[in-house]
């Protein structure tokens, strides 16, 4: 099957199997290995892209669905001047980053909050990550980091 899709700001062309998931194009055949296969099933957030403005699990994605819509993953997030983005930023600044395997899908959701968002509280902060888990940080570090974004947004 034959999608078109713009992914990072390129237009993308691909013959893809029905059956083929999101994930999977990004990493395999597009090479954007930041995005991650966790869990494999929805629950863990590591996969996490902005899909048409939304934070979507790409491993429950079907590639099919990508026809006609915009994607982001880690890889086209950068800041003004070409270098970090003030999340990216922000979650260094703050120790947000630890073993890193969880930083792409939550700077992700981060981004697609932010997008919407200039100012959430804690609450909407919380919530907006709550699909994502991280085994390291315990969290403090990372919603400090979002924020920290948030302010220089």
């Amino acid at each position: 099957m034959l999608i078109n899709f713009i992914c990072n700001g390129e237009r993308k062309q691909l013959d893809v199997e029905p059956d083929m998931r999101a994930l999977d194009v990004l990493r395999d055949v597009l090479g954007l290995t930041g995005t991650k296969e966790g869990c494999g099933r929805g629950e863990c957030g590591a996969c996490t892209i902005i899909f048409n403005g939304k934070a979507v699990n790409s491993c429950l994605l079907y590639a099919p669905k990508l026809d006609g819509s915009e994607v982001s993953t880690i890889e086209g997030i950068k800041g003004p001047d070409g270098g970090l983005d003030p999340i990216q930023k922000a979650f260094l600044d703050e120790g947000a980053v630890q073993c890193g395997f969880c930083t792409p899908g939550m700077i992700m959701s981060t981004k697609a909050l932010l997008d919407k968002n200039h100012k959430p509280s804690e609450e909407e902060i919380e919530e907006a990550l709550s699909g994502n888990i991280c085994r390291c940080t315990g969290y403090n570090k990372i919603v400090k980091a979002v924020k920290k974004a948030a302010e220089n947004e």
